[in-house]
């Protein structure tokens, strides 16, 4: 899971980033919302976590911003003072709260509701291939399609952006969490995905990169 969070108290950045780390997770953060608005590629994470009182940008400002082009599943992180702010926060498109200070175990059950609820449904992709977005797997008909780990985070990236292209940088950066990977590793990828399948869904988009196109 990757996690995107904004928060301005380096002590609690540096504090969720070891916790979800240690459990096999990763964690971006960013100390004000303009700058996460201006650097953070937004397609590639599973879960927003806001701070409120944020400087330059605050967080319900933020999310506004990222409800034009996102609609992956959010809670705030606010003291008891905030909670007016709360419902203003809800408007803005937020999933949930949690108050400061929170155990970072109440922070994962949250996460993990939210994230059941966000990918309990099956993708239709084709008339005969759908994708589970919980348990990451891709179906033919009812056959399951076996595929290695990165197989999966890549079709994973591609159903829950689907209709949109995917640049080979925010694919690489997500499937190899920043690894030096060349675009011949990926095309490869792609090549040898692409002989798992029986319908070719995965497609070019010229100068761009790859999509899954909406199945109407």
């Amino acid at each position: 899971m990757k996690i995107l969070l904004l928060e301005d108290d380096d002590f609690i950045c540096e504090q969720v980033k070891n916790y979800f780390e240690l459990n096999g997770h990763r964690v971006d953060f960013y100390n004000d919302g303009q700058t996460l608005l201006d650097n953070a590629d937004l397609t590639i994470y599973d879960i927003f976590l806001l701070d409120i009182n944020t400087p330059i940008k605050n967080g319900i400002e933020t999310l506004k911003q990222i409800r034009k082009t996102s609609d992956t599943p959010a809670i705030y992180l606010t003291a008891m003072n905030d909670l007016e702010n709360v419902k203003e926060g809800y408007s803005a498109g937020c999933n949930d709260y949690v108050r400061k200070p929170f155990m970072f175990e109440e922070l994962e059950l949250r996460i993990n509701k939210l994230m059941h609820k966000d990918s309990a449904k099956i993708m239709d992709i084709t008339n005969n291939y759908s994708f589970d977005l919980n348990s990451m797997q891709l179906y033919y008909k009812e056959e399951i399609v076996e595929l290695n780990s990165q197989e999966k985070e890549l079709l994973y990236l591609l159903v829950k952006n689907i209709g949109t292209a995917m640049s080979p940088e925010v694919i690489i950066n997500y499937v190899w969490e920043g690894k030096d990977i060349c675009d011949n590793t990926l095309r490869t990828k792609i090549k040898k995905l692409r002989e798992k399948l029986r319908e070719n869904f995965i497609i070019n988009v010229r100068n761009i990169g790859y999509k899954i196109e909406k199945y109407a």
